[in-house]
């Protein structure tokens, strides 16, 4: 495709191929180990032994494009809810390794022999944590989120999955936000408020009027980059402050303190974010140079969606924030996490996607432990469309690659 031009981009819904005959569906509801009630639902398939599961922090794969995929090829398929599906404000990722291990104890329980993980995009470093932690003796696993709660990880039975599936995965959460916020914000308080040396969708500083590409000098890359940092850091410390003020307060209640410390300690703190959708290689299809149309993964004009509602981080507590959106205190890191996943690995990469670029690729599937690991590229975007209206979409390509892999190692 040119770099001079930009191709206006993919879709974020693909559409799944109907399910094979005879697959039996039901859904079920679990309670965790600390007792949260989560569900998921469960496709068996005739002499299905293995079962692969998939889930994202965040969002509903009930209907995930690979579901029908992953059943024609004669695997049971675990789709299933965090406690923060399509409302993440209260997010920990912590709690959500909880959710996993729920539906993993589930999973063992109905008798299937192999259990191998599907993370695609934020499901990927939510699998990677949870193979990380899963691998370790309970008291070795993390003890406090990064807002100084109990996790409750050493008291959870935690079954270490058998295999992992990586689509698409970005770096995490985090280090997600860091790539996308907008550093020419300059009071929190106001999603209007602007330093124009430091806007990415300035003439001034490289922004040309889609459909043409914008072309940013190294010089300003690096200021952009680092006022991204800067700003995190911001945001960062205004959570801690907030953490500690609800922590202090419990604390007292603990000691013998009265019902309004009970009060402060449970009232809601909620740190808005604007401006979320300011990845620079949106628009300037020549940094780290993959298929990618032009466009971020909410839109094809970041210079109107980064003022829009959607994005990511928009609304978080003082421990959501540290625990999944901050990429200085979030565990749920893929890099971090990535030695801890041992079993045989599929890194399946998409040469158009727009959240794991090919530098990201290669750094995560070095990072990987496993002694069976496997690193594909195939073409589609993010959510596994097709780079252009007529090819075969990515998840399609994906999936001919995931099918006799789990086959030959699963069957």
């Amino acid at each position: 495709m040119s770099r001079g031009g930009a191709r206006l981009g993919a879709g974020r819904y693909i559409d799944a191929a109907a399910e094979p005959d005879a697959v039996t569906t039901s859904a079920h509801q679990l309670t965790t180990s600390d007792g949260a009630q989560v569900s998921g639902v469960l496709r068996r398939v005739p002499g299905a032994r293995t079962i692969v599961t998939l889930m994202h922090p965040r969002q509903d794969l009930t209907h995930h494009v690979l579901v029908p995929e992953l059943l024609r090829h004669g695997f049971a398929v675990w789709t299933q809810f965090t406690r923060s599906v399509n409302y993440d404000i209260a997010l920990v990722h912590e709690q959500a390794l909880l959710d996993v291990a729920a539906g993993q104890v589930f999973l063992r329980g109905e008798g299937f022999e192999k259990v191998v993980t599907l993370g695609h995009s934020g499901g990927g470093t939510l699998f990677a944590f949870y193979h990380e932690q899963s691998g370790l003796v309970p008291s070795e696993r993390i003890a406090r989120t990064p807002a100084g709660r109990p996790s409750k990880l050493d008291a959870a039975e935690m079954p270490h999955p058998d295999g992992a599936v990586f689509m698409a995965p970005h770096p995490g959460q985090g280090r997600l936000l860091e790539r996308l916020i907008d550093p020419s914000v300059t009071d929190e308080s106001d999603p209007l408020s602007l330093d124009p040396e430091l806007s990415a969708f300035e003439p001034a500083n490289g922004f040309a009027e889609p459909p043409a590409g914008s072309s940013y000098s190294p010089e300003f890359v690096a200021r952009y980059r680092a006022a991204q940092a800067a700003r995190i850091r911001r945001i960062d410390d205004h959570a801690r402050e907030l953490a500690d003020e609800a922590n202090a307060a419990r604390a007292r209640f603990a000691a013998g303190g009265d019902v309004r410390d009970r009060r402060a300690s449970l009232a809601p703190r909620i740190i808005t974010t604007y401006r979320t959708d300011a990845d620079l290689r949106f628009v300037d299809l020549s940094l780290d140079p993959n298929d990618r149309p032009y466009g971020s993964l909410f839109g094809r004009r970041p210079d109107l969606t980064d003022y829009g509602l959607v994005g990511f981080g928009r609304l978080a507590t003082p421990d959501a924030w540290l625990s999944t959106w901050s990429a200085n205190t979030s565990n749920a890191d893929f890099l971090r996490c990535a030695p801890g996943v041992v079993t045989p690995t599929l890194f399946v990469e998409l040469t158009g996607d727009a959240a794991c670029f090919p530098a990201d690729a290669r750094a995560m599937v070095d990072a990987l432990r496993s002694t069976d690991k496997q690193h594909v590229r195939v073409a589609g975007t993010h959510f596994g469309g097709p780079i252009a209206p007529g090819e075969p979409t990515g998840a399609e390509l994906a999936a001919a690659h995931i099918g006799p892999w789990l086959a030959e190692r699963f069957s």
